[in-house]
This record gives C-alpha cells, structure tokens and sequence, in this order.
C-alpha cells in the first residue's frame, strides 16, 4: 500500500468547489491486477475540505472518505469490457497519483453540501433579520412570506 498526503489548493478542478483552499486530503492507493489482467488499485482518500453550505451560504468543514477500485488502460476502447472497476486513463502506462487522488475526491463530494440539519442549518445569530428572512409559527423559514403580502395589496 502506497499512501500520500496533498494539499487541497494544489488540486486546480477543486477551485471552484472549496470556499477555502485549507487542508489536506490523504490518500492511499492498493495496486494489483484486476480479473480481467490489467493493472488497478484500490483508491481511497480522507480530507475535510472547507464548503459553502448551499442552503445559508455559510462555509463549514464537510469531513469526507471515499473509495473505489480503477482499472488503468491506455485509451478508452480497452476499458469498456465487462470489468466491476473504474476505467482510469493512464498516458503511455504511466499513470499520476495525484490526478488519481483528485479524482476521487472530487467523486466523495456532496453535488449540493449542506451543513447540519435543516433546523438548525444558517441559524447564526442575527442571521435570518440580516437575510431578510421571516419565521413562521411553524418554525419554517419562508423567504418570500414578505411577497404574499405585496401581492395581497395589488
């Protein structure tokens, strides 16, 4: 087994995703021949990158883990048979760990991350007077109550 440490702001496909370029992520990789005989490993990466919830755009720390097995082949048309693992492009048999280890996390991340519960999720102190937002009874946050109102006068 083979393990790396890479600082998330060397990854340049994570720039948009992270709000902060902070951390780490640790990497490790398990080579081996996979069934169909071609060379693969077992990847698996750990970090806690620093996301913007999308629900009250608030940054928080999203600890994440994730795996998979890949299978290297040097184009795609070899890496479309019957094979249970991941085709990863290796250039002339040569493949960069690094590129693997992005890969990876860029598959662990959430499509929209969001922090804590939905209860208690932007509730920072003062937040939902500064965001214009209005509580109901119900105890649901209601951004456009102020609208039903507007309309009600028209």
């Amino acid at each position: 087994m083979l393990e790396r440490v890479y600082e998330l702001r060397s990854f340049a496909r994570l720039a948009d995703v992270l709000a902060k370029p902070l951390g780490v992520v640790h990497a490790s990789f398990a080579f081996s021949k996979t069934p169909s005989g071609r060379a693969g490993a077992r990847v698996a990466v750990r970090a806690e990158p620093q996301l913007v919830c999308q629900r009250c755009m608030q940054d928080f720390a999203f600890p994440l883990s994730g795996g998979s097995e890949v299978e290297f082949a040097d184009d795609d048309e070899s890496s479309a048979g019957d094979s249970q693992s991941e085709p990863f492009r290796a250039n002339g048999g040569m493949v960069s760990l690094k590129d693997l280890a992005e890969e990876e996390l860029l598959l662990a991340l959430p499509l929209a991350p969001m922090c804590s519960t939905p209860q208690s999720c932007g509730r920072a102190p003062g937040f939902a007077a500064e965001a214009g937002h209005s509580e109901e009874s119900d105890g649901m946050r209601r951004p456009f109550s102020a609208l039903k109102d507007l309309l009600k006068k028209t």
